[in-house]
């Protein structure tokens, strides 16, 4: 085996957890506006606790959608999700509902919204978007790991091949690198899962199920070794749990969201906007940028930062890391590569990602990033990039 030269840990988290609850209802919400109008403004934020759930932020919209609605998208919702049950003390059936959802600022609009005009940014900041190669997907070995079993969990859920476990859960993993940063092996893999009661006095028979089931069916078996540590509900038992055990709120899982912390993040959350928010639309762009210079051979690594101003359209700085791993691309510099290559307006982005017809719920479910299918997960830009390589 290599020689272990760093560690690195990231962690992911099931769609029951109370922050994620929120981010789905968000974007459920979001989705409900874009199926009617695909010119909405929408920023819902949403804050969850025992039998009890708010959303409230801005929304502009030509859509027809009514109290009731908001009030049916919700509960529906949490039930998807998988709290159906008053024993839960979170049931999507009988929780109380409160809509403080109003009209968008008219100052933040006039500068978003230029009629003709090219669309300015929604807001000022700096998004961060990040590939490398350590993966098929291209993202970063933990937070992918860290994805998988999470995911995986909630499916053993739902499908009933473990019965007695509740929605809430997270997974984190802490991967073993060589100098050269390749993966060597696991130092830790840590699962919690909530369960129902009959499970409390069981946590042998949970243990041996998720070691069976989730870990064989998920974590190569050469990454797991007699060093690898694992801790399985480390607290003992797992029972309470979901918005009862914690409150949640939309935006707090930022970094579940992103790369795992591998790479910077600008700060910004994405569940509850539209694309004109470059809170999130520009962190997809950046995504997609970085994920095809990887693609064609441009750099190993990449990460890519974009800032905007407010109400302006074109980015105020466009900036390329490839942390010493870009292939020789003669006297171009990549951030002029990128600007060559790129639309990184509002309106281009839209425009590129096709963010308009998106579905953002299954982003807030399953993760925004290294899935299949998405429009800023593909690598369509190859082509066009590996012209550059001298």
């Amino acid at each position: 085996m290599s020689e272990i030269y760093r560690t690195f840990t990231s962690e992911s988290v099931t769609q029951g957890h109370p922050d994620k609850v929120a981010d789905i209802i968000s974007d459920a919400i979001l989705d409900a506006y874009m199926a009617q109008d695909k010119n909405s403004h929408v920023a819902c934020e949403t804050c969850v606790t025992t039998d009890f759930c708010m959303v409230f932020g801005e929304i502009t919209s030509n859509a027809n959608i009514s109290d009731e609605d908001i009030e049916k998208i919700i509960r529906d919702t949490i039930i998807e999700i998988g709290y159906d049950n008053p024993d839960l003390e979170f049931d999507g059936h009988k929780c109380e509902v409160v809509n403080r959802l109003h009209a968008q600022s008219p100052d933040i609009n006039q500068g978003v919204d230029k009629g003709e005009d090219e669309t300015g940014a929604g807001d000022q900041g700096m998004m961060f978007g990040f590939a490398t190669n350590e993966t098929d997907s291209l993202m970063p070995y933990p937070i992918d790991l860290a994805r998988k079993l999470t995911n995986k969990l909630t499916e053993l859920r739902e499908s009933g091949e473990i019965p007695y476990l509740r929605p809430d859960g997270k997974a984190q993993v802490s991967v073993n690198y060589d100098g050269g940063g390749n993966v060597v092996s696991l130092d830790a893999v840590v699962l919690s899962t909530q369960h129902d009661e009959s499970m409390s006095d069981n946590q042998e028979q949970l243990k041996a199920d998720i070691r069976e089931k989730l870990f064989k069916a998920v974590i190569p078996e050469d990454l797991m070794t007699e060093n690898t540590k694992e801790h399985i509900n480390p607290t003992g038992k797992f029972e309470i749990g979901g918005p009862h055990g914690d409150a949640g709120l939309t935006g707090r899982k930022i970094i579940v969201d992103t790369y795992g912390g591998y790479a910077r993040h600008g700060g910004g959350a994405f569940s509850g906007k539209d694309c004109t928010k470059v809170d999130r639309s520009a962190c997809y762009m950046a995504r997609y940028i970085a994920k095809n210079i990887v693609a064609s051979g441009l750099a190993e690594k990449c990460e890519i930062q974009l800032s905007y101003a407010i109400g302006v359209a074109e980015p105020t700085s466009v900036m390329v890391d490839t942390f010493g791993t870009g292939a020789d691309v003669g006297d171009m510099t990549l951030e002029e590569i990128v600007r060559e290559n790129f639309k990184l307006t509002p309106d281009g982005i839209i425009e590129t990602l096709n963010l308009k017809e998106a579905s953002y719920k299954p982003t807030a479910k399953y993760g925004h990033f290294g899935i299949e299918g998405r429009s800023w997960e593909e690598t369509n830009k190859i082509k066009d990039l590996k012209k550059y390589i001298k």
